[in-house]
C-alpha cells in the first residue's frame, strides 16, 4: 500500500483529514488524480488492482473511493458489489472513474451501488466538486453513526447494572442473526434485525431500578410498569431516522400471534418479521439464563418447550419450527 505525502494543515472543526483511496491499474492515472487532489490536503491511498484495494479498505477504511472499472484479476464492478453488500463498507461513497462511455456500463455500476460516475477524460474541477460533495454526505453519516453509538452504549450501560441481565441483548441479537440467516433473509435485513435486537430492551432505561433488580415476584403494579419498556424504547429511538426499520422490533417484541400481547395488541401479519424473530430469541434467552429466583434450563429443554407451545398463540409457528431445528442441531454439535 502507498500513502501519499501530505502537507500538515490545521484540522477543521476538530476533524481529521478525509482519507481517499484511488483504485486504478494504470499508475499514471493514479498519480494524476493524486496530484489533482493534493491542494486540498486529503490523505491519499493508492491501489493498483481490486484485491489490493479490498485489503487496504479492511485495514484503513477510507472516507471515499475513486474506482476504475476495467482492471485485471478483479474488476471495479466486483469491488463495488463486495463493498456495497457489506454493512461495514456499504456507506463509503464510491465514485466510478472510467473511460467506458456506454450507458449500460454506467447503469450497471449504479445498480451495484456506486454513488457517482465520472467519465475520462474529466474536468479537474468536476472531480474535486464531486469528491467534496460526497465527503460532506459521508461526514453526515459519521455524525449520525455517533448518535447511534450513544444509544447502543446506553443499552449496554443499562444491562451492566444487573448481573442477571448482563449480556442479554447481545445474546438475543446473536440468536436473532442466526435465525434470520436460517430464514434466508438478505444481508441488509439480517443487519437490521441484529441492531433492533440489540436495542429491544432500551426502554428499560426508564424503568425503576427497584423493579428491574427485584429478586422476588413482581406486583401487578410493578408488572404494568415494566411492560411500558417497549413504548419507552420506541420513544427514545424514533427520533433517529436511521432507526426507522428497527422500531417495530423495539416496540413489538412482546406482541403475540393471538393478539394478546402488548403494547398494541397486534396479531399475525400485523407483527413485523423482525419483531417475531426477536420475540422468540428473547424468550429463549430468558429460559436459558439464570435469574435470582431460578436457574436457567438447557437450550435443548427450551427447544422442547417451544415445540409444546408451538400452537399456543404466542410465537409464529413457522419461525418457531426453524428455530427449534436450529437449536437442536446446535445442541448435537456441542
Amino acid at each position: 500500500m502507498e500513502i501519499s505525502q501530505t502537507i500538515q494543515v490545521p484540522k477543521l472543526s476538530g476533524l481529521s483529514r478525509p482519507r481517499i483511496l484511488i483504485v486504478d491499474d494504470n499508475p499514471t492515472n493514479v498519480e494524476l488524480i493524486s496530484v489533482q487532489l493534493k491542494p486540498y490536503h486529503y490523505e491519499v491511498m493508492k491501489a493498483y488492482d481490486g484485491e489490493q484495494a479490498l485489503e487496504i479498505i479492511r485495514s484503513f477504511p477510507p472516507d471515499l473511493i475513486l474506482l476504475d472499472l476495467m482492471m485485471p484479476r478483479m474488476s471495479g464492478y466486483e469491488v463495488c458489489k463486495i463493498l456495497k453488500s457489506d454493512p461495514a463498507t456499504r456507506l463509503i461513497p464510491t465514485i466510478i472513474v472510467t473511460a467506458l462511455r456506454e450507458l449500460d456500463d454506467k447503469i450497471k455500476a449504479l445498480e451495484l451501488g456506486a454513488d457517482d460516475f465520472l467519465m475520462k477524460p474529466y474536468n479537474k474541477l468536476e472531480l474535486v466538486t464531486r469528491v467534496r460533495s460526497l465527503l460532506r454526505v459521508k461526514s453526515l453519516y459519521d455524525a449520525l453513526e455517533s448518535c447511534e453509538n450513544i444509544v447502543f452504549t446506553l443499552a449496554e450501560t443499562l444491562e451492566a447494572k444487573d448481573v442477571y441481565t448482563r449480556g442479554h441483548s447481545d445474546r438475543v441479537s446473536k440468536y436473532s442473526v442466526m435465525l434470520a440467516k436460517q430464514l434466508k433473509l438478505t444481508a441488509e435485513e439480517v443487519d437490521e434485525i441484529r441492531r433492533g435486537s440489540l436495542l429491544h430492551d432500551i426502554g428499560k432505561v426508564g424503568v425503576k431500578d427497584s423493579v428491574l433488580n427485584k429478586e422476588t415476584k413482581l406486583t401487578q403494579e410493578e408488572l404494568a410498569h415494566i411492560r411500558t419498556h417497549p413504548e419507552r424504547g420506541f420513544e427514545i429511538c424514533k427520533k433517529l431516522k436511521s432507526f426507522k426499520n428497527l422500531l417495530p422490533i423495539i416496540r413489538h417484541h412482546h406482541e403475540r400471534m393471538d393478539g394478546r400481547g402488548h403494547p398494541d395488541g397486534l396479531s399475525c401479519d400485523q407483527i413485523a418479521l423482525g419483531a417475531k424473530i426477536c420475540s422468540i430469541t428473547d424468550a429463549f434467552d430468558a429460559m436459558t439464563s439464570n435469574r435470582p429466583y431460578r436457574k436457567g434450563i438447557l437450550p435443548i429443554q427450551a427447544a422442547d418447550i417451544f415445540e409444546r407451545e408451538i400452537n399456543s398463540g404466542q410465537w409464529d409457528p413457522d419461525i418457531s419450527r426453524v428455530f427449534i431445528q436450529m437449536i437442536r442441531e446446535a445442541s448435537k454439535r456441542s
